[in-house]
């Protein structure tokens, strides 16, 4: 009986905490929000003020102006570079890989002539001794008549133009008349002749041909299948 009493007191006096509240007014004021400006100094105008912006924007312009002179210092080493050696050194090397690869392919076709038509051994000695020959004057003849920047031409005071119609009229003939005489002493001529006109013949239309435009070397090639059809030669 006297819990069910202190019970019911405790819910009498919650009910009539909330009916005052419900009644009582509220004491909080409603007001709008304060839209004025700062009255002190923001971070920006500080900032301004001691010069960061203009720090930062100078700092901005220098690595720019850095990164444009790299820039330039490294197209100038890089055409430095590419100016690389003197024309007439290039000129030099030029010819000493021309005239190596001619005097290369010289001493291959003396040993498989040789291997072909000779019925003794093969002398080494003889054939370095001619392969040297052939370098000497194939970098005489590369020198003189391969077309380079520091080469004046074949001709003193013809424009450059004409020089080229010279060179290549040149190496024409030479690499026309050149193959059609290999042909020639492949199928009539004895082996000793064969053994020693063979490979320089075969360098010089090799060398010929290289140099011609590819017009004038297929119309080349067509002239020495032409005499070879002609003649009733055989390439075997």
């Amino acid at each position: 009986m006297s819990s069910a009493k202190s019970h019911d007191s405790t819910t009498k006096r919650y009910n009539t905490m909330a009916r005052r509240r419900k009644e009582s007014p509220s004491n909080i004021k409603l007001k709008q929000p304060d839209r004025s400006g700062p009255t002190e100094k923001t971070l920006l105008q500080l900032a301004e003020e001691r010069g960061l912006f203009a720090q930062a924007q100078n700092k901005k312009e220098i690595g720019k102006k850095h990164a444009i002179t790299k820039d330039k210092e490294s197209k100038t080493n890089g055409d430095d570079d590419e100016e690389g050696l003197p024309p007439t050194a290039e000129r030099v090397l030029e010819t000493i890989l021309w005239s190596m690869s001619l005097a290369m392919l010289h001493f291959t076709l003396d040993v498989l002539v040789h291997h072909q038509y000779s019925v003794h051994a093969i002398v080494w000695s003889a054939v370095c001794r001619r392969f040297a020959q052939a370098l000497l004057v194939f970098a005489l003849l590369v020198y003189f008549l391969h077309p380079h920047p520091a080469n004046p031409g074949l001709i003193p005071g013809l424009s450059s133009k004409y020089q080229t119609y010279v060179r290549q009229t040149l190496f024409f003939t030479t690499g026309t008349f050149a193959g059609c005489y290999l042909i020639h002493i492949t199928n009539t001529y004895g082996y000793m002749a064969v053994m020693k006109q063979a490979p320089p013949i075969g360098c010089l239309w090799v060398w010929s041909i290289i140099e011609l435009e590819l017009p004038w070397a297929v119309l080349s090639l067509a002239g020495a299948a032409g005499f070879l059809w002609q003649r009733g030669y055989s390439i075997k």
